[in-house]
């Protein structure tokens, strides 16, 4: 049903209600599902094969629209546990097939009406190997999702809209979806039959600076023994070190990092210099690299899946991550005293920093695991471990 044109000429295919028209003018026709409508952002792919709440739900997709590679994407249906922000920040999605009836013991409604209860709008039916391969070979365009059910569409105002969108590139995009006032966390981790706990003997104190940061990690955070309390993006170093806390956490979160970087980065300089224990992820990982001299570049492509290889540099162990990021730490500009820790044997991308000789460290990849593999899970260990150290000295 998909098919690429030139925006020039230009018939609508039998049946087609929703369209991605891309910057460069090419067309893939689908069916529209979830909200009418039309929005703008960065075309990427995701290629997990389970988890697509979390991905939708993930506050550093903000500005992106998501092509899954996965096709029975709906199967497990959605519910209000599985969500990793109250408000999805996504622009929309991109399916192969139609969107699958849940059969799930834990759905609590079908994906398409949560797609529009969110004002989401979707896309199935279109060639996501196409569109996917158009990706990895010439890197994430911008791009404008649409659906309408009469199936009209204005497609030359559609690729104004594309072509006139800047990018994320230089887009702070943290202030959109970080909190707006501090607040306490502790709730822990899902099991089954017993669903989410309740940290009520916290032996830590970690303070969280908010850049969009998902649930489960904060739940990782409570289950590792500390009481959380989160603070806005642009909280100042003041604002976090007057609630004495034994460990700084730096969250995830979309956008450039160095844009975010120009009110964050000073601040997490004089957290670093405090001597207290820090621990950064995703775009934690690229303000911390920031605050200590190296740069970040825009990828091609980036990483989006929870099925990507890192070799850990101190044990010579391989892990299998999930990661959602389209900026990188350049290795070329890590200054004396940070060390590589993590790498992509993917592109062989920067995926973990240390300090030498202080409780300070970050990676790329997300070791909260939601959606994913929990071979990272001891990153919340060893950053307790340096909380233990510092409180001992």
């Amino acid at each position: 049903m998909s098919e690429t044109i030139n925006i020039a000429a230009s018939p609508r295919p039998n049946g087609a209600t929703g369209v991605l028209v891309l910057a460069d003018g090419s067309l893939f026709w689908g069916k529209g599902i979830g909200a009418s409508g039309d929005a703008v952002g960065e075309v990427v792919f995701n290629t997990g094969l389970t988890g697509y709440q979390e991905v939708l739900t993930d506050p550093s997709y903000a500005g992106q629209v998501i092509t899954f590679c996965f096709p029975h994407v709906g199967n497990v249906g959605t519910n209000a546990e599985d969500i990793e922000s109250m408000i999805p920040a996504a622009r929309g999605c991109i399916l192969r097939a139609d969107v699958t009836d849940p059969a799930n013991w834990r759905s609590a409604q079908h994906l398409e009406q949560w797609l529009a209860s969110h004002n989401l709008i979707g896309l199935s039916g279109i060639d996501t190997r196409k569109l996917t391969r158009r990706i990895r070979d010439g890197g994430a365009p911008n791009g404008v999702i649409a659906h309408s059910p009469t199936g009209d569409f204005d497609l030359p105002a559609l690729l104004a809209k594309a072509q006139g969108w800047p990018g994320l590139e230089g887009m702070d995009l943290a202030r959109e979806v970080s909190c707006t006032q501090t607040y306490d966390w502790m709730q822990t981790r899902w099991a089954l039959g017993q669903g989410f706990g309740t940290q009520h003997a916290p032996q830590h104190h970690v303070v969280a600076m908010d850049f969009g940061a998902k649930r489960n990690i904060l739940r990782c955070l409570a289950s590792a023994g500390c009481k959380v309390t989160v603070v806005p993006a642009t909280a100042t170093a003041e604002d976090i070190l007057r609630h004495s806390p034994d460990g700084i956490f730096l969250s995830n979160g979309p956008g450039d990092p160095a844009a975010t970087g120009t009110y964050a980065v000073p601040v997490i300089r004089q957290l670093v210099d405090s001597g207290i224990p820090v621990f950064g992820i995703c775009l934690g990982h690229q303000l911390l690299a920031l605050a200590l001299g190296a740069k970040t570049y825009k990828m091609d492509k980036g990483h989006r899946g929870n099925n990507q290889p890192v070799k850990d540099l101190l044990t010579g162990r391989v892990e299998i991550t999930s990661q959602n990021h389209g900026f990188a730490v350049d290795r070329s500009t890590l200054p004396t005293g940070v060390s590589e820790t993590h790498v992509s044997l993917f592109d062989q991308s920067v995926e973990g920093i240390a300090v030498d000789g202080k409780p300070v460290f970050s990676v790329q990849y997300h070791p909260e695991a939601s959606p994913g593999p929990q071979d990272a899970h001891y990153l919340f260990q060893r950053f307790v471990d340096n909380i233990v150290a510092h409180k001992n000295t």
